[in-house]
């Protein structure tokens, strides 16, 4: 778990130099349909992902993470159903944060975001199987396993399966106490 306080922010255009920093990397992107990306790759999406912030409706709520000024990460939470209540949560991490309890932190703040704000039902996740990293923290901020959907994704090395989690409104309340066996959704700290 990270010592470190880890916020969340809404992404902007100049925040495209520190993103790609990791978005270049092939270790980054092992287990996605993108990249490495080039820096007109970053910022394009990056570009677009700011400009998420004013479509009306809104379905994209993508943030970047910070340690202090540092950008480390960043976290978006997708509507992809106004009218049945339903999300999908992604997030990537700096690799020089790797296994500090950022991608975890960037995970609750986003199911927080989509219950408390958003009014969320149900909030989902993919990854891919063999990325045991985001399976743990899923894991951890309290995501159900549901199973395995096949070839999902076209990716540098073949088709990707994905194995998705989900966690519905009722099981996930910031600040809720509950055994610590199953410490869904808890905010750090």
């Amino acid at each position: 778990m990270s010592q470190r306080s880890v916020t969340l922010d809404k992404i902007f255009l100049e925040d495209w130099p520190a993103i790609h920093a990791w978005a270049c990397l092939p270790e980054v992107c092992r287990y996605q349909s993108w990249g490495p990306n080039t820096e007109d790759q970053t910022r394009d999406f990056v570009g677009s992902a700011a400009k998420a912030w004013s479509d009306t409706p809104q379905c994209r709520f993508p943030h970047v993470a910070r340690i202090g000024r540092d950008v480390v990460g960043m976290g978006e939470l997708h509507v992809r159903s106004h009218s049945q209540r339903q999300g999908e949560i992604t997030y990537i991490v700096h690799p020089r944060e790797w296994g500090q309890g950022v991608g975890t932190e960037i995970g609750r703040q986003l199911l927080s975001y989509g219950f408390d704000e958003l009014g969320l039902h149900r909030i989902y996740a993919t990854c891919d199987p063999r990325n045991l990293g985001s399976s743990r923290v899923l894991a951890k901020i309290g995501m159900t396993y549901e199973g395995r959907l096949r070839h999902t994704a076209l990716i540098r090395d073949g088709w990707r399966d994905s194995t998705i989690f989900s966690i519905l409104e009722g099981e996930c309340r910031s600040g809720a106490q509950r055994a610590p066996s199953s410490e869904r959704c808890r905010s750090a700290g």
